[in-house]
């Protein structure tokens, strides 16, 4: 039996004028023969399968050839053409940078360029996927391929060009190579078909150029796969079926439906999609896609950016005098919502079932603000519910009770229990001990600020608008004890100021007068800041809208330093040691 031959390697391309899609380039390379301007250097990039490597062992053997054509072509007939054409040819090298990448292997082919070709003009060095070399043996081939020798040039090929250096890139003459139409790739693959003396539909081979993706050698690969499959006839059903390929019927009839407004036929179509083993984001990534074409082909200068066959598209532009262009837009912007929040949707399914609903309601007529038939009229209906106020109970009130911002009007007395914070119970198993020498414990202060948040913002009065006054009497621990809980609670912006503020000492001077001394001005100045929201606060807490507050700087001459709250108990625990037997007996906590 013949040995096989994949189509990719029986079919590449032996002359310019054989390869595809490259028009441009090609047309450069033979004048670039024909008057022998040739530069020392070429780099040729672009994706993969579209003919680098190709162009490069074509240009290699036109620029060795000893009699080329008019046309800038090799002739095919002298010895250099021939020992190529039987890879017995000494004058042009392969290298392949993804396993030859380091100095060593740079310094081993440098030494090749200075022996000058034994048959033809030129040493040819072609580097295939040269992004690869690393940086090192980029650096050792920057001097050679700047000043290389006369009879040397070199052919570099990537579908990376930018992890290539800069340095590399400016000494090269760089020719982009362009991907595959859908067009181009189906002319050749007709051509191979041809001469394969297989049969084939024409929409069968516009499937398998769209699954190359613009890759000829994929499109070749594809082919054989087919041809394989189809056992010499390649239609289009077997074809979408070796490739699990979803047919592009499914969103005609989409579109007929939504149409149609026909909403149970488009949830049993995409039942039988999802049946089938297809993914739900693929049916609404080729919907989209879908969409768009008929959008394309609403227009005759859009018409041809639809890369399909002949007969497919006119099926798209009989659709497109059918669907309205509101109707496109908004079916876009759908899938292309739906497209976006697919990957995150814990029920995938779902989301892909509301937006065929959607599209399928989108020509329907309004029936009434209050129908709540379109998914529009639903919507607005769901956020006229959320945005209906429920009733709060007297717990939920006090844990959203408004920042010391705004304090609300209160039009009857409070309760106790809810304005007054008091501190919780203590656990069965401790007795209750006031410790008045010292103060109360933190672990009180902790728990006695499950109170309501409060926001403290400089130049802010929140109790400014309360209407009834009170003058109710506090004591020095019930001061203390407010003081400690509007630090804990204030905003994390003046975490700065509150943790200075938990070791002041706040002191009764002339009842309701509160006097606090600072240790600098720098502490005053800030104070100063949020000194209204501090009044307003004690005010509110402790029941007294006569309390006033002055900040007063301590002075350094002939005063003590100011203990913090710690040093204080320090100072106890030294003068007298029960005390600290007492905090330990009763587990009491000093912050």
């Amino acid at each position: 039996m013949e040995e096989y031959i994949v189509s990719a390697r029986k079919y590449r391309p032996m002359s310019f004028d054989a390869v595809v899609g490259q028009a441009a380039l090609t047309t450069t390379l033979k004048n670039a023969v024909k008057s022998g301007k040739l530069a020392h250097a070429y780099l040729f990039c672009g994706p993969r399968g579209v003919g680098k490597t190709t162009c490069a062992r074509i240009f290699a053997k036109a620029i060795n050839c000893q009699s080329p054509t008019a046309e800038g072509e090799a002739c095919n007939a002298c010895e250099s053409c021939q020992s190529f054409n039987e890879q017995r040819s000494y004058n042009i090298f392969e290298l392949d940078a993804a396993s030859n990448n380091s100095v060593e292997h740079i310094k081993t082919l440098m030494e090749q360029t200075r022996i000058p070709p034994q048959v033809g003009r030129y040493k040819v060095f072609i580097i295939d996927e040269v992004h690869m070399l690393s940086t090192a043996a980029f650096n050792a081939f920057l001097k050679t391929l700047e000043e290389p020798p006369s009879h040397v040039i070199f052919i570099l090929a990537t579908t990376e060009k930018h992890k290539i250096l800069p340095t590399i890139l400016s000494r090269c003459q760089i020719y982009d190579f362009e991907r595959m139409t859908v067009r181009n790739t189906v002319d050749h693959l007709k051509q191979v078909a041809t001469k394969e003396g297989i049969q084939f539909e024409e929409e069968a081979l516009a499937v398998i150029a769209e699954k190359a993706d613009g890759g000829m050698r994929d499109a070749l690969s594809i082919f054989d796969q087919a041809a394989s499959f189809c056992q010499g006839n390649i239609t289009y059903a077997k074809v979408i079926e070796d490739l699990n390929v979803l047919d592009t019927e499914y969103y005609f009839k989409i579109v007929d439906d939504s149409l149609q407004n026909k909403v149970a036929d488009v949830m049993v179509l995409l039942n039988d999609v999802l049946g089938k083993g297809f993914d739900g984001g693929l049916l609404v990534g080729g919907l989209a896609k879908h969409v768009r074409n008929v959008l394309m082909a609403k227009d005759a200068q859009t018409l041809p950016l639809l890369e399909v066959s002949e007969q497919t598209r006119e099926r798209y532009q009989a659709q497109a005098q059918k669907c309205p262009t509101p109707f496109l837009y908004q079916a876009l912007k759908l899938t292309s919502q739906c497209d976006i929040n697919y990957r995150q949707s814990s029920n995938k399914r779902l989301l892909v079932e509301l937006t065929l609903i959607e599209i399928a309601q989108l020509t329907q007529p309004d029936e009434g603000a209050g129908s709540g038939r379109r998914p529009r009229r639903l919507k607005s209906l769901f956020k006229q519910l959320i945005q209906q106020p429920k009733p709060q109970t007297a717990a939920s009130q006090v844990a959203a009770a408004p920042a010391v911002v705004s304090t609300p009007r209160r039009e009857e007395p409070v309760s106790p229990a809810i304005s007054q914070p008091a501190p919780a119970a203590p656990k069965t198993a401790k007795p209750i001990v006031k410790l008045a020498s010292f103060g109360t414990s933190w672990s009180q202060l902790r728990k006695a600020s499950v109170s309501p948040k409060m926001t403290i913002l400089p130049g802010t009065t929140p109790g400014d608008d309360r209407k009834t006054a009170e003058h109710r009497e506090f004591t020095q621990q019930e001061l203390e004890l407010q003081w400690m809980s509007m630090c804990n609670r204030m905003p994390q912006k003046l975490v700065g100021i509150a943790t200075r503020m938990k070791n002041m000492n706040p002191a009764i001077k002339a009842f309701p007068h509160i006097e606090v001394t600072v240790s600098n001005e720098l502490i005053e100045k800030e104070m100063a800041n949020i000194q209204g929201s501090i009044v307003n606060t004690l005010r509110l807490y402790l029941h007294n809208s006569d309390i006033t507050l002055s900040i007063v700087v301590a002075e350094m001459k002939g005063q003590e330093r100011i203990l913090t709250r710690r040093e204080q108990f320090e100072e106890m625990v030294r003068a007298n040691p029960s005390v600290e037997k007492l905090r330990a007996l009763f587990d009491l906590e000093l912050a």
